[in-house]
């Protein structure tokens, strides 16, 4: 009988403080899990509707892609729910520059065009394919992947997370747009002298 009060306690309590969402006020700091929740009394219907995926992004940069995300910091209504969305745009010859998103899986619908995709796994095994318009891939989470538009005209994707904060960490970024020393890239790379000041002045690094 007291192992029965106990429970029936425990679970209203837990009814109680359970949270239908958790919508993120940007004005506190992120952590690992997240923003801390707004109060309720303060979160309307604009915090779960975010209008910035309508637009095309500018894709004058050297990928000639541009990502526009909806996490967290941009949907604070997505906080806490562990999904997320990002309109993905490029032009002809555009490129989405080998990757990987270190704290989620990514699943990528062909709006329009044709994109070849692929993604490494972890015992270096290619799967490469085209994709087509209404096409759907999977990448899993932490896997290097990209994107090529192979088509003769611009190409439209959008893309969800299992995070609201999927992060992303571009190959060719990390090496070459920081300031670590050309000697020590062509000592841990198979890349020579030459090589490496040129696709450091690209990608904006230094040394």
């Amino acid at each position: 009988m007291f192992l029965l009060i106990i429970f029936t306690l425990s679970f209203l309590f837990s009814s109680y403080n359970a949270l239908d969402f958790c919508v993120g006020d940007l004005s506190a700091p992120q952590g690992p899990a997240g923003y801390s929740c707004k109060k309720t009394e303060e979160v309307t219907v604009k915090d779960f509707v975010f209008s910035g995926l309508r637009v095309a992004g500018n894709t004058s940069n050297h990928s000639k892609v541009t990502i526009t995300p909806a996490f967290s910091t941009q949907f604070p209504g997505v906080n806490g729910l562990g999904i997320s969305v990002a309109r993905v745009d490029f032009s002809v010859d555009g490129r989405g520059l080998m990757h990987t998103h270190p704290e989620a899986t990514e699943v990528l619908i062909v709006i329009q065009g044709t994109l070849c995709a692929g993604f490494i796994s972890s015992t270096n095994k290619v799967y490469l394919t085209s994709l087509h318009e209404g096409d759907v891939m999977v990448f899993p989470q932490g896997l290097m992947h990209f994107l090529i538009n192979v088509g003769k005209s611009s190409a439209l994707a959008f893309a969800s997370y299992s995070s609201t904060s999927p992060g992303i960490y571009f190959m060719d970024y990390a090496w070459f747009a920081n300031d670590m020393s050309t000697d020590i890239l062509q000592k841990t790379t198979f890349l020579d002298h030459d090589q490496i000041k040129k696709l450091k002045g690209v990608l904006g690094g230094t040394n």
